[in-house]
């Protein structure tokens, strides 16, 4: 697991921490004593996890910057002093790149390209992660695991913008960050839920928006295979990879975070569990695949990462599923967002540390 006393007092630059992930990873480097600063747009939804999570904050002191503002990522940069860097800031949606490419472009290639810049001259850097997607891989519809040496593609403009992110990368590793022994790479995640995501245009916020107001889900593909985990199992990756890049800057360049394979699901199945363990809920799935193309079967190998960090998933799809709607349900209920993670967190670390016990959150029975 991560090793707190290491994260204690370092500097980290955390780039997109208004969003769903960001916000999660900053709460939980922020209680292993690192020194949290951020670089994003404002929160991108009402309500917001880094609101519920931060209170009310000043703009300067939230990090407000355009990721597609060189200038402005070059002054937050020299301001914060990063030694470690995540960068998670991204336009993340699929259906949304098709609507805006060149927005999709310009936020997922040239702002990863004008963080890097800013970074190539930092003075205090060690160690950075790139975040990208398990979309980056060319993908054939085999049915086959992605790996880590697998070429990169995209069919759509988000997918093409990701795997072009890493090309950027690794140029800059080799061109510039190299030389200096800076560790520096890229970790592709397969699809992640829990709660406090209120995104439009993902499954399970979407589930909450339509099961709340007594209104059908309407799902377009229902067939379509995911590699679904707890948001805490790539953040942890993310952190132990960093760790890794600190001692070794030559540790990898890449890395794959998922779960294991008998966790992929079809969004009807995981949909399915998502009703029972919240308790109500109408969906109503398409006959036929609806909308623009999406990948059809998506899996990672993450055997690589297992190898180098022992990583491994801590929670299977049944419990993943079972503790996203326990939290939206406490919180409907009035638990506060923070306590909700904290206690997810622990329990996550427990786990991790081979101590928790095997059960579960309460399971709502459905009506």
């Amino acid at each position: 697991m991560a090793d707190k006393s290491f994260w204690n007092g370092k500097r980290v630059l955390l780039t997109g921490h208004t969003g769903f992930k960001g916000s999660w990873l900053a709460l939980w480097l922020s209680e292993m004593g690192a020194e949290v600063q951020g670089l994003s747009l404002a929160p991108p939804t009402e309500p917001s996890l880094f609101r519920l999570l931060n209170g009310t904050r000043s703009p300067a002191s939230e990090g407000l910057v355009d990721i597609r503002d060189r200038m402005a990522v070059a002054a937050r940069v020299m301001v914060t002093r990063p030694e470690i860097v995540f960068h998670l800031a991204a336009q993340p949606l699929v259906r949304a790149g098709y609507r805006d490419p060149l927005g999709t472009y310009e936020t997922n290639v040239q702002g990863t390209a004008n963080l890097l810049d800013a970074l190539r001259i930092a003075p205090d850097v060690r160690s950075i992660v790139v975040v990208t997607t398990d979309k980056v891989y060319e993908n054939p519809e085999t049915g086959a695991a992605f790996r880590e040496s697998d070429p990169l593609g995209g069919h759509d403009p988000y997918s093409a913008s990701k795997a072009a992110a890493e090309i950027v990368t690794a140029s800059y590793r080799q061109s510039f960050f190299a030389a200096r022994r800076i560790g520096i790479a890229t970790a592709r995640a397969g699809n992640v839920i829990g709660g406090g995501d209120w995104a439009e245009d993902r499954l399970v916020p979407d589930a909450m928006r339509a099961w709340n107001s007594d209104t059908p889900l309407q799902v377009r593909r229902p067939e379509a295979v995911r590699p679904w985990q707890h948001v805490l199992e790539p953040l942890h990756g993310y952190v132990r990879l960093a760790e890794a890049l600190w001692h070794d800057p030559d540790f990898v360049p890449s890395l794959n975070f998922g779960p294991d394979h008998h966790a992929a699901a079809s969004v009807r199945t995981l949909l399915t569990m998502a009703r029972d363990a919240y308790g109500r809920g109408v969906t109503e799935f398409a006959a036929v695949e609806e909308g623009p193309h999406e990948a059809g079967y998506l899996m990672l190998d993450s055997s690589v990462a297992g190898q180098r960090l022992g990583y491994r998933p801590c929670w299977g799809l049944e419990e993943t599923v079972t503790r996203t709607m326990d939290w939206y349900r406490r919180h409907q209920r009035g638990m506060s967002a923070r306590s909700l993670c904290l206690g997810d967190i622990e329990r996550f670390e427990e786990r991790l540390a081979g101590q928790e016990t095997p059960e579960v959150p309460e399971r709502k029975a459905a009506s």
